[in-house]
């Protein structure tokens, strides 16, 4: 269960750079700021909850890198951030480290 709420908080680890962004975007800039306060909040409970069976550093490490492998993608799909090779390549490599630690868990 302790997994599931690391890859919660990590979902949530996206939403507050995407409200930040939104924030930016939409006519009302208090929605986003409203997303990503939420996100960031709810992020920092899942977190939490995980860190109790889920070493630090490994529940540190896979919750910043699905919260940077998801904003980026987010970015590459709704907002035209470039999807050249070294960016797809380098976020491959953050994806098979978080495997990497799962499986060292």
């Amino acid at each position: 269960m302790n997994w599931f709420y690391l890859i919660l908080a990590g979902i949530f680890e996206i939403g507050w750079p995407l409200g930040l962004k939104l924030s930016q975007t939409m006519p009302s800039k208090i929605l986003g700021i409203l997303i990503a306060v939420i996100s960031m909040s709810l992020s920092g409970v899942f977190l939490w909850l995980a860190q109790k069976t889920i070493p630090i550093g490994t529940a540190y490490a896979v919750w910043t890198g699905i919260g940077a492998v998801g904003t980026l993608l987010i970015g590459i799909f709704y907002f035209g951030d470039s999807a050249s090779f070294w960016r797809m390549f380098s976020a491959l490599l953050i994806v098979i480290g978080i495997v990497g630690l799962k499986l060292a868990n």
